[in-house]
């Protein structure tokens, strides 16, 4: 049997941007800024992002998801992925849903800052159309970061996004 090549973090953002059925949202708050830039970096985003945001202050982040306890929680991810995903679906649904599989993509995360020592962790999470005018179904991880520097932290984020990178990749192929 064919050993299968493990595709690099690069490679599956790229493989995603030249899949014209996938098109989406990334939303970001705090640290989690890192899995946009993946598809920036591979080139082709134009074809995959139609928005990207960080609602970094939590006045913004009120304003556009709703007031929240806790900014880096299940419930403030859950809440991000309905109103990036609402929205897009709103925006485009007439012009691109029927040959488009939309997707938000969210995070919130609480990474290493300045002369700080707290517990570092986020929520991650992906709403996502297996094929065109289906409902979506999400994915949602927690994760905690235990790299000791905030640039590790951030760059083990955008690697993180990899399993959301493979099921959108993975699903269009396995039709």
């Amino acid at each position: 049997m064919a050993e299968r090549k493990q595709l690099s973090t690069f490679e599956k953002a790229l493989g995603i941007n030249l899949d014209l059925l996938r098109y989406g949202v990334f939303a970001e708050i705090g640290a989690g800024q890192e899995t946009a830039n993946w598809f920036f970096r591979a080139s082709g985003s134009a074809g995959t992002v139609a928005k990207t945001i960080s609602a970094y202050d939590m006045t913004m982040s009120d304003a556009l998801y709703g007031k929240a306890t806790r900014y880096v929680s299940q419930a403030r991810l859950q809440s991000m992925l309905a109103y990036e995903y609402d929205l897009l679906e709103k925006r485009l649904g007439e012009s691109r849903g029927k040959d488009t599989t939309f997707f938000s993509f969210c995070n919130t995360v609480r990474a290493r800052g300045y002369q700080d020592t707290g517990e570092c962790h986020g929520w991650l999470g992906v709403r996502l159309q297996l094929k065109p005018e289906t409902e979506p179904c999400d994915i949602v991880l927690h994760v905690r970061l235990l790299d000791e520097t905030n640039s590790d932290q951030m760059d083990a984020l955008g690697k993180i996004g990899e399993p959301h990178l493979c099921v959108l990749l993975s699903s269009r192929q396995s039709e």
